[in-house]
């Protein structure tokens, strides 16, 4: 990727970005500017709660850790590098285009598969609660999160070389905000048919795979919740899903609007799309999981008092 592809003249490609009129770009660098400090906040503020309280010393909330910590990376891959163009340089180099298109596969795949990991234990701590902390031990904790990292990896590196196979002629303009499979390949000048061979074979497995887990997940938490007795038991049962079903919901619901969908139909419209899952959601999620989780509000007012001690003159 440091390289510039021998078979190709094109060193360098254009970002269009979100908007060619002059007169967007200041007001959506600092839209963007603020969305990206919320996001690294939020998110480090998550990390930094969980980390510092007992009582969040959980598999729940030590996925729901690892998941922020992704986030931040995954939207700092994308986010300095709109600012950058919002303002000055819309130009960037071909190996900058294929590393960051590299990044975002593996992070985004990765919040997929940490997504589905948390639907896993979701499913434990509800269907199989006795067994929960044999079940969920810290190893076996470990192990789910470093095959979620590393499994797309290996997915993003695929389709990285395969698209550094490509020759790309004369133009060299991409009509996106970020460096994408589908714009590049639209700009390529030799055949693009096993790149979209593998796109169609393998991005499906690796997208609804993890969706699969979830789905059959809480298809077995419904079964369980709808045989407790009492409303309330229900009612304490769903509230430990509900912030996690709401992520999966704009996660999933964007990314496969983009991705299940073939290469020709993709178009300017889908970069709203694209940002649902690249930015909106990594903003969103501390909003989402702090708002309707008791324990962990609990442990951010514990963090920020302990912050304000510290700070305070002796």
């Amino acid at each position: 990727m440091e390289r510039v592809n021998q078979t190709s003249s094109v060193s360098e490609f254009i970002l269009l970005g979100l908007s060619s009129r002059p007169g967007d770009q200041k007001p959506l660098f600092i839209l963007f500017l603020t969305m990206y400090l919320v996001t690294i906040t939020g998110n480090l503020l998550i990390i930094l709660a969980i980390h510092s309280d007992p009582q969040l010393q959980t598999p729940m909330y030590f996925f729901l850790s690892f998941l922020s910590f992704t986030d931040i990376c995954f939207t700092t891959t994308i986010v300095p590098r709109m600012l950058v163009s919002f303002l000055s340089e819309k130009t960037i180099s071909y190996a900058g285009c294929l590393t960051q298109m590299y990044f975002i596969y593996a992070l985004g795949n990765t919040d997929s598969c940490l997504l589905a990991v948390m639907a896993l234990d979701r499913y434990v701590a509800i269907c199989d609660p006795f067994h929960y902390v044999t079940t969920m031990n810290h190893h076996r904790c470990v192990l789910l999160v470093a095959f979620s990292c590393s499994l797309p990896h290996l997915h993003s590196l695929l389709h990285t070389l395969l698209l550094n196979r490509l020759t790309f002629c004369d133009n060299n303009v991409i009509h996106h905000f970020l460096c994408d499979l589908s714009p590049l390949m639209k700009l390529s000048c030799s055949s693009t048919f096993l790149n979209e061979i593998v796109i169609m074979s393998e991005c499906p497995v690796v997208l609804v795979t993890p969706f699969v887990c979830i789905t059959f997940s809480y298809i077995r938490i419904l079964i369980t919740v709808l045989k407790i007795p009492s409303a309330a038991g229900k009612r304490k049962a769903f509230s430990t899903c509900g912030s996690h079903l709401t992520v999966v919901t704009l996660f999933y619901g964007s990314i496969f609007y983009v991705y299940l969908q073939p290469l020709s139909t993709y178009t300017a419209r889908d970069h709203i799309a694209t940002l649902v899952y690249t930015v909106l959601t990594s903003m969103l999620n501390p909003f989402i999981y702090s708002l309707r989780n008791k324990d962990l509000k609990q442990g951010l007012r514990k963090l920020m008092g302990r912050r304000k001690s510290q700070a305070a003159p002796s």
